[in-house]
């Protein structure tokens, strides 16, 4: 079996809704995936930026998209070391990187700022619930490995956000997901694949083809957009806003 994890396309935050060059994003997308009849399975986030992203493809593959909740932005917490309250995944470089649980994926919210607010709870929400969708398919969790009585063919999309895509990468990989939210990026429309790999019979890990590719733009002449990426060069204050979209969103 395969696993598409895709970023929703470039987000009109205020509006709720894609920018243009979000819509021609999708629309690329649906050109890329709209040929891969192996995908029979979409699921999606139920914000509208995620369901907007999903419904070319759908409808080139004449697929119904199922939502879930967990599938919403990661929604996790935590006090920083300056004392505010922020988004598990928005931490200054000099601050996460001086714990060194954070890299570590068994110790990560055991570290100072993970072992406060709400990073650990959502994490393994997040994680149980997509454990339980892998089950639905037939593929048993145990450790990084999972079990399965017959690998399948088949490929399933999921259509979410940057964070959310990362805890899932995190989930696969045995990667703490510190390290992929600050260090890795999903740009808007992206395409994460893992793949099943068997040597043993009825023994699968995943593994990653390719992380936030953005090929479907290439192709189609589309720049890759920011949004969700911090400035590339220092504008004369202290960061705390990506490019694009606001503090406690993605």
């Amino acid at each position: 079996m395969r696993i598409l994890i895709i970023r929703h396309a470039e987000p009109d935050y205020p509006n709720n809704t894609l920018t243009e060059k979000g819509f021609r994003e999708a629309a690329l997308l649906s050109e890329r995936l709209g040929k891969r009849r192996d995908i029979t399975h979409i699921y999606s986030s139920p914000l509208p930026r995620a369901v907007m992203t999903a419904e070319p493809t759908a409808k080139k593959l004449g697929r119904s998209i199922v939502t879930y909740d967990w599938l919403e932005e990661f929604r996790g917490r935590l006090t920083d070391m300056s004392g505010e309250d922020h988004i598990s995944w928005d931490i200054r470089p000099r601050e996460w990187t001086s714990v060194p649980e954070a890299f570590d994926v068994h110790r990560f919210t055991t570290g100072k700022m993970y072992d406060t607010g709400t990073t650990k709870q959502q994490y393994d929400l997040v994680t149980s619930k997509f454990d339980k969708l892998l089950a639905e398919h037939g593929y048993h969790r145990d450790n990084v490995i999972y079990t399965c009585r017959e690998n399948t063919d088949y490929t399933i999309a999921l259509f979410c956000h940057f964070a959310l895509g990362m805890a899932l990468t995190s989930h696969l990989t045995g990667i703490s997901p510190v390290l992929l939210w600050q260090s890795m990026f999903l740009p808007p429309s992206s395409v994460t694949e893992f793949l099943t790999e068997e040597r043993v019979k009825g023994e699968v890990v995943f593994k990653c083809l390719q992380l936030g590719d953005t090929s479907h733009l290439y192709a189609g002449g589309e720049s890759i957009s920011p949004s969700g990426l911090f400035p590339e060069f220092f504008a004369g204050e202290n960061a705390r806003t990506q490019v694009g979209y606001p503090r406690d969103d993605d």
